[in-house]
């Protein structure tokens, strides 16, 4: 087991890295406020998964109350979160009783938002399931549910009291949503870590063939990117924006195609490429680096290009994005790969032709 700490003064957290973690009750029992907890999970991993953590925790003596939502980024919304706090209020469920989210990273936002705001906070912890989750989704606190006008437009930061990374729940995971989760692995490279990147490339083949330890320094690596920036910019009030590279577009993206048609990792991997397209075309990098990067995401076997949307519905739906100032649309672009900035004065001209020939 490896583990990654995110220094958040009183706050700080670890993140616990490794195989058989789910049997692993002792990460978990000193941190919690009593011997209660609420498991949140879906209909497709509670079947993998639930008895298993729940036996670990009942053998160390928590007891623990079962939920069980739909699954998909569909079911990320009030209705969800409402069956959440049903289940919450019946079981009689207290301040102190953790929440533990069990799942992907649509389970992990909801049950987190769900802790940030029942009783007005209850502590809660990550066991994610999904690369995704494990390597972006997990980390940071970021909690929310989506707006049919917006994905995750409502949320609160929330951090976990702990995230338990368990490797082996990967061996179970569809090929798409491994590859969903590489989209992350490649945004971390490409914003903070340019020799990162170039491990990659080097080794999707190895990842996608789940190579245990590939896999392993890849989530590793991500969370400690990851991990580094939340510690500087907790609330994304400058730094932190940086981890959204592609989610502009991918966000759009996701909102125009119906919630749950495009996995995240599809709607960033395409926007990512977007990005760099775009970069390059405002000269901020050269056009070869762009498509370094499209190689990379095509590799994985994720779409490159966005379905058809019409320039003013892409405008609209960027225009709502979190990170936008003053009415402008805020993009994540890159000066190199390895190196990202927020761009808050993207020419909308410029932007404008882009979408119409993408």
């Amino acid at each position: 087991m490896q583990t990654v700490r995110v220094a958040l003064a009183e706050r700080a957290y670890p993140i616990h890295i490794g195989a058989g973690l789910l049997e692993r009750a002792d990460l978990l029992v000193p941190l919690l406020p009593q011997r209660r907890v609420a498991l949140v999970t879906n209909h497709t991993v509670a079947p993998l998964y639930l008895d298993r953590i729940a036996r670990a925790l009942d053998a160390a003596g928590v007891a623990s109350v079962r939920v069980v939502v739909p699954d998909g980024e569909a079911h990320k919304d009030w209705s969800t979160l409402n069956k959440v706090f049903d289940a919450l209020l019946e079981n009689r469920c207290d301040r102190k009783t953790a929440i533990v989210a069990l799942g992907g990273g649509v389970i992990g936002d909801l049950a987190g938002f769900a802790a940030a705001t029942y009783q007005r906070g209850v502590p809660f912890v990550q066991v994610p399931t999904t690369l995704l989750a494990q390597v972006d989704s997990s980390v940071g606190g970021k909690t929310a549910i989506n707006h049919p006008l917006g994905k995750n437009m409502i949320g609160a930061f929330h951090q976990p009291l702990a995230v338990l990374a368990d490797m082996d729940t990967l061996a179970t995971l569809p090929p798409a949503e491994l590859r969903a989760g590489l989209a992350e692995v490649i945004k971390h490279s490409a914003i903070r870590d340019a020799a990162f990147f170039d491990w990659l490339e080097a080794n999707l083949d190895a990842l996608l063939r789940l190579d245990r330890n590939a896999l392993a320094y890849a989530v590793k690596r991500s969370v400690e990117i990851k991990a580094a920036v939340v510690a500087v910019d907790e609330r994304e009030t400058g730094l932190r924006a940086l981890l959204n590279f592609g989610h502009t577009f991918g966000h759009a993206i996701e909102t125009a195609s119906g919630y749950g048609n495009w996995l995240h990792g599809e709607a960033v991997g395409a926007g990512m490429v977007m990005a760099g397209r775009f970069s390059a075309r405002l000269g901020r990098i050269p056009a070869a680096a762009a498509e370094r990067l499209a190689r990379a995401v095509d590799k994985l076997g994720l779409p490159i290009a966005p379905p058809r949307i019409e320039v003013p519905t892409w405008l609209e739906l960027m225009g709502r994005d979190k990170k936008n100032v003053d009415g402008r649309i805020t993009l994540i672009l890159l000066e190199e790969l390895g190196r990202a900035v927020v761009a808050k004065d993207a020419p909308v001209r410029e932007l404008e032709a882009f979408l119409a020939s993408a």
